[in-house]
């Protein structure tokens, strides 16, 4: 990698953390937190509280609540007067009135009606007037429920007056009122304007739900939030002191009080100053813990990103879950992050990155100490549980001790805060179900993390170990004897990882692919050969490069079939910068008058990097080259086994992988058991000859030699 490529890359990952950072502060408040903890029956575990200024006791929820249920009973609500409605309704009894006296007079009817007819208009409009007056009412069902004795207000105009209802009209209490008021009237003949009077009646009183609502709501603004003062320099509560619910609602009054006295005495860049420092702390001592501990995952870009990703997504679901007023932080799932992690890298990797997450979550959130030793309990109960992402019944295990972890934690918690079955809140337990549920999203997450991030996870690789995957189909029928190697090996390396604790079923399964490069020239490997040996027509250069190419080869093959990058490093990688041994051997001893290019019998590499990659270089070499030992001793087979490992390291293809030596020493042990019984024929290795004298390879046997040569 060129040296301005490589700084480009060193300063994209510091701009990572350092975007992570500022997104991260930016979610916190801009005010400053109150810094004592206190819960109701507890110690006071600090020393003597007295008060920095003065400051109002507020009332408690439960007091204001019922101070607003006794103003919302003794409230009347308004209805207001429609003053047009009786001027309608006495111009409608006039024009009824009049079209009525043509009739009763053209039929000689109603004699003192026609005589008279000024009386008998001018009481009608008098009855109806009084009427509407006092008021016809449209009352609402809810308020008549409250009995005749309710009151209400009645707007006239820009005046409000109380009423009971049983002041008022309704239609039908106004018309019975007509029905008992005409027969006593002075008039001779009351029954000509009944019908006329009744039909003009119409209520003129009406709910009118803005102004109630208006008046309703200046009512409860009235209710003073606070009952009593506390004087600046007096004791709130002594060291040792126990918080009594008295006590308890000073400190939630000065607690109140001092986020907005504070806030508005220093500067909110100052609090964003603390903020920042703080999260660059938590940040920077995990983008260390990366860099010193975690190489694999520090040096590749998208595993960086990956990494980081998880506190500042968290981050932002803590800080919509508390702008909300109705949901809880603990519905967030956090024990996603330890499995999806643990998918990919080492537990210690998923836990210290699940702690950062935590740390980040637990200044955003209201909860305080609570909230992060719950998620800590859970996450290291995630961590610990025997989840498998290919086994869907231990997955659901592992969610039910979840569950319990934070179900158990919150009781203990509880207890200890109140002291009381009848304090602990019940619903807490079901946001704890919710959080549970939601942790199934580990699982579909898993592929989508592989693709976004270039990953592969126990799923896909569960997947390609599936001997009936096309192109190990393939693999049998075109190279039956290369896929019978492959499979030695995947056991062969398998086993010594699991000895080591390596990621057994990623060396198992790129072991089954690291050789698809054989099926372009399958009959150039001795494990597929049943005849003439067609080596023996071309010179040991073309042959070298024939051998070479199956890394190429299978690396083309690999990417046309979508393997994931991580199957394709061990194709590059299982012969290292290895050289192809036979042919070069060969090559020099037939051309002693030549200069030989040694690159031109050199694998391109690169070499063996993780453990894994390692020790599939290791098998591969082993399984082949022992083969080659024709009824080998125990002795015999154990010293081939060292030799071929001291090869590998004098020729310095374990320069830069992470296995340790205490790790190859077992790898090493599994390999001389494992091979035992392995009994293969192979070539016998030409000897370099050097003034005469046979000399041994000092690289060791190599598996390409052996299949090479038939």
């Amino acid at each position: 990698m060129s040296r301005p490529l490589k700084n480009w890359r060193i300063a994209f990952k510091y701009l990572l953390a350092a975007a992570a950072i500022v997104f991260i502060s930016l979610l916190f408040p801009n005010n400053t937190k109150f810094k004592f903890q206190f819960e109701l029956g507890q110690t006071w575990r600090y020393d003597d509280l007295t008060a920095p200024f003065d400051f109002p006791i507020l009332k408690t929820e439960e007091e204001l609540n019922t101070e607003k249920a006794e103003r919302l009973r003794n409230f009347s609500p308004y209805y207001q007067m429609d003053e047009n409605i009786a001027d309608s309704a006495a111009v409608a009894f006039e024009t009824a009135f009049n079209q009525q006296l043509a009739e009763v007079r053209k039929a000689n009817q109603f004699d003192d009606v026609s005589k008279k007819p000024d009386r008998y208009l001018n009481y009608g409009k008098s009855f109806l007037d009084r009427l509407f007056r006092r008021g016809i009412v449209r009352i609402e069902s809810d308020h008549l429920k409250k009995g005749r004795d309710f009151v209400v207000n009645i707007v006239r105009g820009n005046t409000a007056q109380p009423q009971t209802i049983d002041n008022l009209f309704t239609v039908e209490q106004a018309r019975s009122t007509i029905s008992d008021s005409l027969p006593y009237a002075k008039l001779s003949e009351p029954e000509f304007i009944f019908p006329l009077i009744e039909s003009a009646v119409r209520p003129n009183v009406f709910y009118n739900d803005t102004l109630t609502g208006k008046f309703r709501k200046e009512q409860l603004a009235d209710i003073s939030t606070s009952r009593g003062m506390v004087k600046k320099g007096e004791l709130v509560i002594p060291r040792d002191g126990i918080v009594t619910e008295e006590i308890y609602q000073k400190l939630v009054s000065l607690k109140s009080e001092y986020q907005q006295e504070v806030t508005g005495i220093k500067s909110g860049w100052m609090v964003l100053l603390g903020y920042i420092l703080l999260t660059t702390l938590i940040i920077g001592v995990f983008f260390y813990y990366l860099y010193s501990l975690v190489p694999e995952a520090f040096e590749k870009l998208p595993s960086l990103a990956f990494i980081l990703l998880w506190p500042t997504l968290f981050a932002y679901l803590v800080y919509l879950v508390e702008s909300s007023d109705t949901l809880s932080p603990y519905l967030i799932p956090f024990c996603v992050v330890p499995i999806v992690i643990k998918t990919f890298f080492q537990p210690r990797v998923a836990f210290f990155t699940y702690i950062i997450v935590v740390l980040v979550a637990s200044l955003l959130s209201s909860l305080g100490l609570e909230f992060a030793l719950l998620q800590v309990i859970a996450g290291m109960v995630a961590l610990l549980s025997p989840i498998d992402t290919k086994n869907w019944s231990w997955f659901f295990y592992a969610l039910v001790f979840i569950f319990l972890g934070y179900a158990l934690g919150y009781l203990g918690w509880s207890l200890i805060q109140h002291g009381a079955w009848d304090q602990i809140e019940w619903k807490v337990f079901a946001w704890f179900f919710l959080n549970v549920f939601l942790t199934l999203l580990a699982y579909p997450m898993i592929p989508l993390v592989e693709r976004l991030f270039g990953f592969v996870s126990p799923i896909t690789l569960g997947e390609l170990s599936d001997l009936n995957r096309p192109l190990l189909r393939e693999l049998a029928i075109r190279a039956p004897g290369t896929l019978q190697h492959s499979l030695q090996v995947a056991n062969l390396a398998e086993a010594a990882a699991a000895k080591i604790g390596a990621d057994t079923l990623l060396v198992k399964t790129a072991a089954l692919y690291h050789d698809i490069g054989k099926m372009n020239h399958p009959a150039y490997f001795i494990e597929n050969q049943t005849g003439k040996n067609p080596h023996d027509a071309i010179t040991p250069l073309e042959s070298a490069k024939v051998i070479i190419n199956h890394v190429k080869d299978g690396v083309q093959m690999a990417k046309k079939h979508g393997l994931p990058e991580a199957i394709i490093r061990f194709i590059l990688t299982h012969h290292g910068t290895t050289r192809v041994e036979y042919f070069y051997r060969t090559h020099v001893n037939q051309n002693p008058d030549e200069e030989t290019d040694e690159a031109d019998f050199r694998y391109p590499g690169p070499r063996p990097q993780s453990k894994e990659e390692t020790i599939l270089m290791l098998a591969d070499s082993i399984e082949a080259s022992c083969k080659s030992l024709k009824n080998p001793s125990e002795e015999e087979l154990f010293q081939l086994i060292d030799k071929i490992i001291a090869g590998k390291d004098s020729a310095k293809q374990l320069d830069r992988s992470t296995l340790t030596f205490v790790e190859l020493v077992e790898c090493t042990k599994i390999f001389k058991q494992i091979m035992k019984s392995v009994h293969h024929l192979r070539i016998e290795y030409p000897e370099e000859k050097k003034n005469g004298d046979r000399a041994e390879n000092p690289n060791g046997a190599d598996e390409q030699d052996a299949n090479a040569s038939g």
